[in-house]
């Protein structure tokens, strides 16, 4: 069986279920914020063979406190990881492969960091983890920080309820694993054997892509048009047509019942959802669009994040890279952050609308159900349910008239 904590990034974390449902058919999920659109997306997991069963946690109060909510459900060893991270998917593999030649123990999935005072570092002994640092600033406990995935044994709820609140009033599941260390159990260390991601902004959904789109397999089943050009790895889902003049370099994922071109440019790295539709003489670069989202004629997405239901007008342009080519800082819950990215596009919400020639800069978001009326440059976040219009007086005269 399988836990997985906190709300998942649903396309994303779709992929990986589609990796590790070779080896567990059992999901628990501790849902709570989104927890509407994550059933919705999810549903039972019948459609991947598998069965998900949704338990809440009503109130954030940390991880241990997430996974006591599971307790219920669970009388063996289980699987469990946080809900924000992503890794390779031979990790699964190796880690049952290291799991029963250890002997069924407990583990700790670890990885090796060269700033160990963002994480949570792990002091090894033997390979047993003898303690768990909270972003220590002494690096001579080393770099091994915990990755957030464990298989654990039920003796873990008996260490939560003995578990008290952390600095930041949340109940941590690290200083439970630390109950169970002190008391004499044994929990194994395992580096992991592949990459890992915290896609917990939303510009590291970009990132992802780019190791998830190449681990996976890619197929042709719509229609390709005499005078379309497809160069490396492409899928193109049913009922998807792709039109003459149009070029694509993979690796690229166009889903079903698109509509793509003519003459437009779909460079790699690009996912494209479900009833899709790119206009004439459109280029998208490194992005993510959504279901039901339409990018009309003469427009340019690049290294963006476009939600469902999205309409960008003619023309709409998201500029993604700044004059002094300096790192893009976007706005997360009202503090500047600096993404490391020097290319980074705009971020727009489900059912967000464009006119004609808006200009969107670097690291701009659009909320959800906003409105940017037409020949408008977009310098601040639009907040959701907005509208932005420009209003310039226009004056006409007759010829000759002063």
């Amino acid at each position: 069986m399988l836990v997985l904590l906190k709300s998942p990034s649903q396309n994303l974390q779709l992929n990986l279920l589609l990796f590790i449902g070779q080896l567990f058919k059992e999901f628990i999920f501790v849902i709570g914020y989104e927890k509407e659109n994550i059933k919705r997306y999810f549903e039972n997991g019948s459609k991947w063979d598998i069965n998900i069963l949704y338990v809440e946690q009503e109130t954030p109060l940390g991880t241990a406190h997430a996974t006591s909510k599971a307790e219920r459900y669970i009388d063996d060893d289980f699987l469990l990881m946080y809900g924000d991270i992503l890794v390779g998917k031979n990790t699964f593999k190796e880690l049952l492969i290291r799991y029963n030649q250890s002997g069924k123990k407990s583990l700790i999935s670890l990885l090796e960091v060269d700033d160990p005072e963002k994480y949570g570092v792990v002091l090894l002994e033997n390979d047993k983890a003898k303690r768990i640092i909270e972003k220590p600033k002494d690096r001579s406990f080393g770099n091994l920080a915990n990755a957030g995935i464990y298989i654990l044994k039920p003796n873990i709820f008996d260490a939560i309820k003995k578990t008290g609140k952390s600095p930041r009033g949340e109940y941590e599941l690290t200083d439970s694993l630390q109950i169970l260390i002190d008391e004499g159990n044994e929990i194994l260390g395992f580096k992991l054997p592949s990459w890992w991601l915290d896609i917990g902004r939303p510009w590291d959904l970009l990132e992802a892509n780019k190791y998830i789109m190449d681990e996976i397999d890619y197929k042709i089943e719509g229609e390709i048009e005499e005078g379309a050009h497809m160069r490396g790895n492409v899928s193109v889902g049913k009922n998807t047509i792709i039109r003459s003049g149009a070029y694509i370099k993979g690796p690229v994922i166009i889903g079903e019942n698109c509509d793509i071109g003519p003459n437009c440019y779909i460079r790699d790295y690009t996912v494209i959802g479900n009833n899709v539709r790119i206009g004439n003489a459109c280029e998208i670069k490194g992005s993510i669009i959504m279901n039901n989202t339409n990018i009309a004629h003469l427009s340019y997405v690049g290294d963006s994040i476009i939600g469902e239901h999205v309409n960008f007008g003619a023309g709409t342009i998201t500029a993604n890279l700044r004059f002094d080519k300096k790192y893009i800082k976007m706005t997360i819950k009202g503090k500047r952050i600096d993404t490391k990215r020097r290319k980074l596009g705009a971020i727009v919400g489900d059912y967000a609308q464009t006119g004609i020639g808006t200009t969107l800069l670097p690291g701009i978001k659009i909320g959800t159900n906003s409105i940017v009326g037409p020949n408008i440059n977009i310098w601040d976040d639009v907040p959701e349910n907005s509208i932005v219009i420009l209003k310039n007086k226009v004056e006409i005269k007759k010829l000759g008239e002063k």
